[in-house]
């Protein structure tokens, strides 16, 4: 017997080797930076979050690892001067961009802005969508800014100014949704046609647009984690409706207790979706608790579902903004379960369930949640 053990390993031992091979190595060199330099690497692969980071050395990094998908979406930020990751994400150098199982290099003499991404077909057939829609939404927005920029101090006080970026931007974001569904119909194939549509459709989904454009598309991209995900918004926009019974759910909380939507039958219930790092989100918790604090003993209950994927950022936010009501997560960000379900895309989002699990709400915060707290609770 353990010579047939013994055996057994021994033959599985390439099949393990060959399963552990990198599929993907992406190369860099940013001029000659050296630590305490640091590039942050975080990728979603197929529905699934991976994080990596390493030194410069001489400007030159790598990253290897493996992907399930044909496609992955990469957020690259640059730490010049040691001052971490959020720092380097949220007001540093960094880009956003797709890859695939290849062998690619980055290459920039001073900052990833600058960068050239060479070796990657997925890429290159990234930027050839972006190119046809009109650029990425962040490039959209990086030109309404300097617009804005490039007016007088006079100007920039001037709300007819402002009004007319704000109309260009705005037209701008519009002409490239036109053609994100375009291309959507046009490319029923194409992965970036999926990507299209997905951000295209947006959180409340026209379905009289979405859905046949959605049906044409390939079983293989309906397959994909992108796919169901858009099926599920789909799905989410018929079962969210005012009106509707909310979808019912579990899922664990913060000591990993499971709570149910079940659990608060015969309340009038807050589903908000939130945040530790939405700047909105934690803008509106004084609101939410003021109003917890006055309807609480009425029969007002919150449930907050977080799309953290860090335990210890959603705890302190917590604590920090003092939310002494019922919270829970999965701890999978943009996959929470929960937030697949009623189809959230975007947060602060929220739904207001009444006392039959009905929903009598949708998006409502600040005054808007305020009167309609009032007018239940009156």
């Amino acid at each position: 017997m353990k010579i047939k053990r013994l055996l057994l390993s021994v033959l599985l031992l390439p099949t393990l080797s060959l399963a552990q091979t990198p599929n993907f190595n992406f190369t860099g060199k940013v001029g000659n930076l050296n630590k305490p330099a640091m590039v942050y690497f975080d990728y979603m692969d197929n529905g699934a979050s991976r994080e990596d980071s390493v030194a410069l050395v001489n400007g030159a990094f790598k990253f290897s690892g493996n992907i399930t998908s044909g496609n992955a979406y990469a957020r690259m930020a640059l730490d010049h001067t040691g001052k971490g990751k959020g720092h380097a994400v949220y007001t540093g150098d960094v880009i956003y961009f797709y890859f695939g199982k290849e062998q690619f290099a980055l290459t920039s003499k001073d900052s990833l802005q600058t960068a050239n991404i060479m070796g990657s077909k997925v890429y290159d057939e990234s930027e050839a969508y972006n190119k046809a829609i009109g650029g990425t939404i962040m490039a959209v927005t990086k030109k309404a800014n300097m617009e804005f920029n490039a007016g007088t101090l006079e100007q920039k006080k001037d709300t007819a100014y402002v009004k007319i970026i704000d109309q260009r931007f705005r037209k701008r974001v519009q002409d490239r949704t036109d053609k994100q569904f375009e291309f959507a119909k046009a490319n029923p194939t194409s992965y970036f046609a999926l990507v299209a549509l997905s951000e295209a459709a947006g959180s409340k989904v026209d379905l009289a647009k979405v859905q046949p454009i959605y049906n044409a598309l390939s079983k293989e991209l309906r397959a994909t984690d992108m796919g169901r995900e858009l099926a599920q918004r789909i799905e989410a926009n018929g079962l969210t409706a005012i009106g509707k019974v909310a979808p019912l759910f579990t899922q664990n909380n913060e000591v990993g207790k499971p709570i149910s939507l079940t659990d608060f039958k015969g309340k009038v219930v807050l589903v908000e979706f939130w945040a530790s790092w939405c700047s909105p989100c934690r803008a509106e918790n004084p609101n939410l608790v003021k109003q917890y604090k006055a309807y609480h003993d009425k029969g007002f209950e919150i449930i907050s579902v977080s799309l953290d994927h860090v335990k210890q950022n959603w705890l302190e936010a917590i604590e920090k903004d003092g939310l002494a009501w019922t919270h829970v997560s999965d701890l999978k960000g943009w996959n929470n379960e929960v937030g697949r379900l009623y189809g959230v895309r975007a947060v602060p989002a929220s739904f207001l369930v009444d006392a039959e699990g009905k929903i009598i709400g949708n998006g409502l915060r600040g005054e808007p949640l305020n009167l309609k707290l009032a007018e239940i609770f009156k």
